[in-house]
């Protein structure tokens, strides 16, 4: 099955996925969005994933059941591990183990079922956590494996990563998400929000997101506890 200009986004319904979604149809693809309900203690982020890609019009949104809280080792799906609230060097411990090498298999199966040539995600390598799976030396090592590891790939129909989001501030991301039209109010980027998406405001994704608004000059709508 061919579904010509489609494309799999990885949606996690905070600010970067939802800003490749607007990003990817800006650029004339119908979108198919793709999340993850992996065991993470910040389940909103789910909630807001489904309302951002009903409000902006996807052609499909799947929701894949993981459960990476067997494996741990992660502040996100173990919750022995704290979530840091200052900055801290190195990797953090909200690094999940090989996640986006599990969410990009799982995406690239999708996208050869329905026949698209185009996957998206939003990793970003100038203002990120120090995640070593969202540097562009991995999503080009995963796009190699990708066309040999598939039959679309092994015919020809070569698959490709687009990050659009690799090489931009925060900054950036929200002035461009802002200029296409992204409502913003409707993510959720905390890692350990409450239930209805409330946001803690001192985690590492709070104050990326934080500082992103105030050096773009506009007007976080963030909903802080």
């Amino acid at each position: 099955m061919s579904l010509g200009n489609s494309a799999v986004v990885l949606v996690s319904g905070g600010l970067d996925s939802t800003t490749v979604i607007a990003m990817a149809q800006a650029r004339g693809f119908d979108v198919y969005a793709l999340s993850f309900d992996y065991g993470q203690r910040h389940r909103a982020e789910l909630v807001a994933a489904q309302r951002t890609a009903e409000a902006m019009g996807v052609k499909a949104h799947k929701v894949v059941q993981l459960d990476l809280r067997t494996i741990g080792g992660s502040a996100l799906t173990d919750a022995a591990i704290d979530v840091p609230e200052q900055e801290t060097a190195g990797i953090p411990v909200t690094y999940v183990p090989a996640r986006n090498t599990v969410f990009l298999s799982i995406a690239l199966g999708w996208a050869e079922v329905l026949g698209a040539k185009d996957i998206f995600i939003g990793v970003n390598a100038v203002d990120y956590s120090g995640y070593p799976d969202c540097r562009a030396e991995f999503i080009a090592a995963f796009e190699t494996m990708a066309n040999l590891a598939t039959k679309a790939g092994v015919e020809g129909h070569k698959l490709s990563i687009h990050t659009p989001l690799i090489a931009m501030s925060k900054a950036d991301i929200v002035r461009e998400g802002t200029r296409l039209g992204v409502d913003y109010a409707m993510t959720v980027s905390c890692y350990q929000a409450t239930e209805s998406g409330l946001a803690c405001g001192k985690c590492d994704s709070c104050r990326l997101r934080r500082l992103g608004f105030e050096s773009a000059g506009l007007e976080d709508p963030t909903r802080y506890r």
